[in-house]
This record gives structure tokens, sequence and C-alpha cells, in this order.
């Protein structure tokens, strides 16, 4: 079977100020999404938000259905952000091929049944980040690449936070029911991301990380801003923010993540910040 799933279940803040560091990776670091000729998923009890990974290198891979869907199809009552952080690869849906590129995003909505993830080049395949989240409306399939994205310029080389926020799947680009998705750069000489910290009660969070060098690596902060936890983190693994946690980090060089969200609105500027001299 080309298609495996784990559960995460969510857990309360007193909780998780009690757990030591191997307690904390296990409930939220998301290490090994992408593996050759599989699409795996996390399934998580925040907002049944979902993150997944497909690498089609020597087989086309074929959007399943897994069983806490309860769906005949994955995308019967779903919709679907993909981001290719890979080599260049097709997805084919319902007969329409979408080419995507290195750092091209896909949206698809609630009702698009065949979803089949392809390789152009088996030497260097595709890897298609996915965030999927429950969805009561369907809305048009559509793709955006990283120009097209709306950017918004933050931060600066002073505080080491320069970063530019690609916003790609979201209101004024692509109309989704609750899923955002985007992409977050930063410059050179910056390490810090989401820097003021923040949370968004309202809302749940995942956060992948990618373009961390060789070597290198990034520090993610999360728990309530009165007690903050950490936890290290490579290339190409992810992170599950629960609503009442900040979602920050700062890495040994500069690198870029993929952030996706949903839960109760759609207002991306929907947030409690946490001035920085108050962290604990």
């Amino acid at each position: 079977m080309s298609t495996t799933f784990e559960t995460r279940y969510a857990s309360s803040p007193k909780a998780v100020k009690l757990y030591d560091t191997q307690q904390l990776r296990d409930e939220f670091l998301i290490a090994d999404l992408f593996q050759k000729d599989q699409i795996h998923w996390v399934y998580t009890h925040y907002d049944r938000y979902m993150a997944g990974g497909a690498v089609p290198v020597h087989q086309e891979l074929p959007l399943e259905s897994i069983d806490p869907l309860k769906a005949s199809y994955f995308l019967e009552r779903r919709e679907l952000g993909i981001i290719n952080i890979g080599g260049s690869g097709k997805v084919s849906v319902d007969g329409e091929d979408f080419h995507l590129g290195f750092k091209d995003a896909l949206y698809l909505g609630k009702g698009s049944k065949d979803v089949i993830f392809k390789s152009d080049d088996s030497n260097k395949p595709a890897k298609f980040y996915m965030n999927s989240a429950p969805a009561h409306k369907s809305f048009p399939n559509k793709k955006t690449s990283l120009d097209q994205a709306n950017k918004l310029e933050l931060g600066s080389l002073e505080t080491a936070n320069h970063r530019t926020v690609n916003q790609m799947i979201i209101g004024g680009i692509i109309e989704t029911c609750q899923l955002q998705m985007g992409m977050t750069e930063l410059k050179t000489g910056s390490v810090w991301n989401t820097m003021p910290a923040h949370v968004h009660d309202r809302r749940m969070e995942i956060y992948l990380y990618l373009d961390v060098k060789e070597g290198q690596a990034v520090s993610h902060f999360m728990g309530q801003p009165h007690e903050t936890r950490h936890i290290w983190m490579q290339n190409h693994q992810a992170i599950i923010s629960p609503p009442w946690s900040i979602h920050c980090g700062s890495g040994t060089s500069n690198y870029s993540f993929i952030w996706g969200m949903a839960g109760e609105n759609l207002d991306y500027n929907d947030m409690d910040v946490a001035k920085i001299i108050e962290l604990r």
C-alpha cells in the first residue's frame, strides 16, 4: 500500500509544561513525512488538520482516503493545499494536469475525486507537501507560483528577522473554506521567524522548515508565552502548533518555512501578539 498515516491527539498546555524533550518531539514534531514512493499523513485532532508528503519516484501515487476520514475518496468532505519542495512534477486532478515546479502551490477544492501525483524525473523526484482541512463548500482548483503570491516584507536585518512572507493559498489569491498556506523566506543574515511571537486561539498551525542548509538547524519555540519550550529541527521536518501555543524559531543560518493553518476564521491578522520582553 502506498498510503500510510499516523494520528496525533490534542494536548493541553497544563500537560505539555511537564513534558520532557522526547515527549515534546513525540507529540509535536513530524520528522519523516517524505518517503520514496509513499504518501504519508499525520492526522491531528487540532481542527482535524492534516499534514502529508507524497514522493513519487518509480511510480505514480494516487490520493487515497484513510480510515479516520470515513470517506469514499479523500476530498469528499475536505480541501487540500499542495506546495512542491522537490523536483518538477505533475498533479492530475480528474483528468486535468497541473505542472508544479519548485515552490509552486496548488489548491484542490472539495469534491475533486481522482488525484494522482507524478514526478517528471525519477532522479530528481517531486516532493509534494500537503495540508488538508475539512470543507463545507467546493471552490475551484487553482495553481499559484511564488511570483504570484501576495508578498509582505517584514522585519529588518538589525533585528535578524528580515523576511518575505509569501501568501499563496489565501483570500484574494485563492478562495478556500478555511485552509490557508504560504511560505516565508528569510534574508541572508536573518535567522528569527515570526518575531514578535503570537498565538491565535481561533486557529491552529503547522510549520514545515525547508532550505535549511546541510549542517545547520532551526530551534522552534512553542508553548504558552509565559511557559515556552523549544524543539530542534532539521530540513524538511514539520511541527504542529496548537491554538494556545506561540510558534516562532531561530536558525543557525537563514532558511524558509511553509505555514499552513485552519480554524475559526480566515482573518490572517487575527493574532494575539506576545511582547518579546514578556516571553518566559
